[in-house]
């Protein structure tokens, strides 16, 4: 299937890590031109030279998205180097385990800053250009605590949850523009980020990672977690023209794992 984003400029926000990474390297194979951005240049650096190397198009950007200050340079970096972006993948880290009860104020407005503050400034700043053009995709990866909370990662789930109504709310703003947003849910997908949740609760039940994971495979109607590469074809969909009557959604990427409706 040919997506038609060819060409198109797509920013991928930590896109040196697994999902983000995996997601750059398959709007890549699609022929867009991806801006890699990650708060590690070296592996920014080595996500965009893997895609060269695959005979893609890419750059390697420094983004603390935490530091507000640094879009509109980096914003116009991109822009000189590959022209206006067009597809926008709101793509963040998340914060330590810990419950939601007792946590410090200043925590919160930190990860409030990093998470959500972030992705509504990015956006903000691209979005005026995608309506202009009467074209444009912002895909946002959130959790499945947007949907079922999970223990123990209370600010997470909080704070994604904050996305989900930005995107809901700015998909009605900006449909008649031919701009679609939606968010896309993860649920058990094999990448770093899951592998130390894994060992944080390993040790902390006194067991062995891979006893672990097994029994959260075991959760898991597919019998098994995701590949980074299934889960980027789905944003991959989303990008496309294809997708183009599909706006203000939640596509869930979890095997079966969410339980409600």
């Amino acid at each position: 299937m040919d997506l038609g984003i060819d060409s198109r400029t797509a920013l991928v926000l930590g896109g040196g890590g697994g999902l983000g990474g995996a997601i750059a390297e398959r709007l890549a194979g699609e022929g867009a031109n991806v801006v890699v951005a990650d708060i590690h240049l070296e592996a920014a650096e080595s996500r965009r030279d893997a895609i060269v190397a695959a005979g893609g198009r890419a750059m390697a950007v420094r983004w603390d998205i935490a530091d507000l200050d640094v879009i509109e340079g980096n914003a116009a970096a991109i822009e000189q180097t590959f022209g206006p972006v067009d597809i926008l993948v709101n793509n963040t880290g998340g914060p330590a385990p810990a419950p939601v009860l007792g946590q410090p104020a200043a925590l919160w407005l930190d990860n409030f800053r990093s998470m959500v503050l972030s992705v509504i400034a990015i956006s903000d700043r691209l979005l005026p250009g995608m309506q202009a053009r009467g074209w444009g995709r912002v895909i946002t990866s959130t959790s499945s605590g947007i949907i079922a909370p999970i223990p123990n990662l209370g600010m997470s789930n909080s704070l994604r949850a904050a996305l989900l109504g930005w995107s809901k709310t700015l998909a009605r703003e900006v449909a008649a523009d031919g701009v679609t947003c939606n968010v896309v849910v993860p649920g058990r997908i094999g990448t770093q980020r899951v592998e130390r949740l894994d060992q944080i609760k390993a040790e902390a039940l006194g067991r062995t990672v891979e006893q672990i994971a097994a029994d959260s495979a075991a959760t898991i109607p597919i019998g098994r977690y995701g590949e980074p590469h299934e889960y980027a074809s789905t944003v991959a969909f989303l990008a496309s023209t294809t997708a183009s009557y599909i706006t203000g959604s939640v596509v869930r990427v979890d095997g079966g794992l969410i339980p409600s409706l």
